[in-house]
């Protein structure tokens, strides 16, 4: 079965989402300096305005993300790996691009500005953070499709 047949399945889709909350949530308490100073700040707006932003968005964008990594899942496992969080780490690039082509193409259809404006301010550094969370994204996914 494919990571994302996995992953939505109605048995497994709200543990999965749950988990993605806390792997948000574990990223944004590791950040640290301006740049991580800027991030909670962003997070902290967000979610004073729409307080369950983060799992709302971890369900919405779930099956685009799901989706994006199912080649990097397959490959996994025919390479015989056994972590996929650092299967995706050492395909840092190509896997972080992946996700943010399926968040860019979901942010694009939301009507919320905050988000959208949002979004758009942190896009240019987004590549380095979702590549620094693609070890805890991929073992936390992978606890699921396993």
């Amino acid at each position: 079965m494919t990571l994302s047949g996995t992953l939505l399945a109605d048995s497994t889709r709200p543990a999965v989402i749950a988990d993605l909350v806390r792997v948000v949530d574990a990223e944004l308490a590791d950040k640290k300096g301006l740049s991580g100073a800027a991030v909670k700040a962003a997070y902290s707006g967000v979610t004073k305005v729409v307080p369950d932003a983060v799992p709302k968005a971890a369900k919405r964008l779930l099956p685009d993300v799901a989706r994006a990594l199912d080649p990097f899942w397959a490959d996994f496992r025919t390479s015989g790996g056994h972590d996929f969080g650092a299967y995706l780490a050492g395909r840092g690039d190509e896997a972080s691009a992946a996700l943010l082509a399926a968040t860019d193409a979901k942010v694009g259809t939301t009507s919320r500005d905050v988000v959208q404006r949002t979004y758009r301010a942190f896009r240019g550094s987004a590549a380095a953070h979702v590549r620094a969370a693609l070890p805890r994204l991929g073992a936390a996914l992978q606890r699921h499709a396993s």
